[in-house]
């Protein structure tokens, strides 16, 4: 039984041969116009977005010609003037078509003399020709000719460059990324007129055959980095890239991780500036975001206001953010620690006005904060998940659950409502989205620890945490540089934020080979004489 159904199958396979197989075995263009025209039609299913025009090329209509491009992804009024109008009617007014005495003729003319187009590359075989057509180009294909032409017209509908949304500033440029990958690049060329801007593009995905750049600084990059990249991007064998969170993933150090190693920011200048700094960002077209790498932990609390405000007004404002990180990752925990295990660390007053808020609260203080945590947790999700009309009523049954409504009924004390909401208000204070998420999760954790060990406990999860941090690696530079490894001159931008004058050397451990900002570090502000 078995061998009937083995040789059926294989009966099966070799009547059959699929739509690829035929291509594959007619990798070539064929000089019939038709047969190649309708081969295309075939491997694309006759899809109603690719539109293919027959025209005649010449005075004598002699020389047949088909135009195959895809709607939507081209601009449709270029191909009417620089492709349609030069073939059929600026050939023939300028009789140039009366030059060509051979093929080889006709194929140079078409180059030098016709298609008046910016850029214009030769292909012979259909994968070439697919790929070129599904990415946005034009192809032309002549009867008699086993050569074609790709004719870049990239256009379509985009958004154009939108505000920044999710790193908002007081101050400084508000344009951020859009989808369009080439919209993304011109813009880090509007702030880096420089030749040694250097931008790299490679399609990534056997299906969607997505494009993916990446840009650095040639004199500034590390070039062991750079080409870590490159090998890292080579290896990725996946059928499809639809954001940068695959990339992300698949070419990060490590995965088990709930930090970030990876930073993502959608905004040029922050990618300007971390390009200046010897990094090296990644883009994938149809996202609006960038992935910048090597990553260190600092950079994660640092925001783009901060090189536009004064330096003093940044390091109060960096400092805060450290405490908002340790109030949001340790706030609930400290409050089960304290009330279950170490009452004696209360002033009496207070532990007296503490015991008689949960004298009516049925549930021990680890059960009181995870019930308001997972709630809070659900209510942001929601905000986040719903439609922006709705989100309103979100908001007042929020503020009915985390409020004295809980209160009064009895499930939660009144201090469990103002834990909750200090630590929810202390960690949107951390800039960065990825690792307010890893706090929200950590959270959970320590609170587990408190619970169960009380400060004990949570001393030790900080010790594995810092250990954790200490491990990690982003393409190769450690990731809690230049605290671990201490690096004295890396300490400007850390925790206090210097003078720009002060701030004339790179990161160490990422651009190694040209840490100089500037060679002469100055202007300083001159100092008053006294007469």
């Amino acid at each position: 039984m078995r061998r009937i159904k083995k040789s059926f199958k294989n009966r099966r396979s070799q009547s059959l041969p699929t739509q690829n197989d035929q291509i594959k075995n007619k990798e070539q263009f064929s000089e019939n116009l038709k047969e190649n025209i309708q081969i295309v039609k075939e491997a694309l299913g006759n899809s109603d977005d690719i539109i293919i025009r027959e025209i005649s090329i010449g005075k004598e209509s002699s020389i047949k010609a088909g135009i195959i491009y895809t709607e939507g992804l081209v601009d449709t009024p270029s191909i009417q003037n620089f492709i349609l109008e030069s073939l059929m009617v600026d050939i023939q007014d300028s009789g140039l078509d009366k030059s060509i005495t051979n093929k080889k003729d006709l194929l140079q003319l078409m180059k030098d003399s016709v298609l008046a187009v910016g850029e214009l590359k030769d292909i012979t075989d259909y994968n070439t020709l697919f790929t070129s057509l599904l990415t946005g180009n034009v192809i032309l294909l002549l009867d008699g000719y086993t050569q074609g032409f790709a004719i870049s017209m990239k256009g379509g509908k985009d958004r154009g460059v939108p505000e920044a949304t999710t790193e908002s500033t007081v101050r400084g440029p508000k344009e951020a990324f859009s989808e369009s990958l080439r919209t993304n690049t011109a813009l880090l060329r509007r702030k880096v007129n420089d030749r040694n801007l250097w931008l790299e593009t490679k399609k990534i995905g056997t299906v969607t055959k997505t494009d993916v750049s990446i840009a650095y600084i040639k004199n500034i990059a590390n070039d062991k980095v750079v080409e870590e990249v490159r090998r890292r991007l080579d290896r990725i064998e996946i059928d499809g890239i639809l954001e940068t969170g695959y990339i992300e993933e698949l070419i990060q150090d490590e995965t088990y991780t709930p930090f970030p190693t990876i930073f993502t920011t959608e905004r040029p200048d922050v990618t300007v500036a971390n390009l200046l700094e010897g990094r090296i960002a990644i883009f994938v077209d149809g996202t609006p975001h960038s992935l910048i790498a090597p990553s260190l932990f600092v950079q994660f609390f640092q925001t783009a206001d901060d090189y536009y405000q004064r330096a003093d007004i940044v390091t109060l404002l960096r400092i805060l953010r450290f405490i908002g990180f340790f109030i949001a990752l340790l706030g609930p925990s400290l409050y089960i620690a304290i009330t279950t295990f170490h009452q004696e660390m209360l002033p009496t007053p207070l532990l007296i006005n503490l015991a008689a808020q949960r004298e009516g609260v049925p549930f021990p203080a680890f059960i009181e904060a995870l019930i308001m945590e997972v709630t809070f947790e659900i209510l942001r999700e929601a905000g986040v998940r719903m439609p922006r009309t709705i989100g309103q009523a979100v908001s007042i049954v929020g503020t009915l659950v985390i409020g004295t409504a809980a209160v009064d009924a009895g499930i939660v004390s009144a201090a469990m409502v103002i834990v909750v909401a200090i630590t929810a208000i202390s960690s949107f204070i951390v800039s960065s989205f990825n690792l307010s998420i890893s706090v929200r999760m950590l959270r959970f954790i320590f609170m587990g620890l408190a619970a169960s060990f009380g400060l004990f406990g949570m001393i030790v999860g900080l010790i594995a945490l810092t250990l954790h941090l200490c491990s990690l690696r982003s393409f190769g530079v450690p990731y809690m540089s230049p605290l671990a490894p201490f690096n004295i001159e890396g300490q400007k931008d850390v925790f206090i934020r210097f003078p720009h004058w002060g701030l004339f050397s790179r990161p160490r451990l990422i651009s190694q080979k040209n840490l100089k900002r500037e060679d002469n570090p100055s202007p300083k502000p001159e100092s008053r004489k006294r007469k």
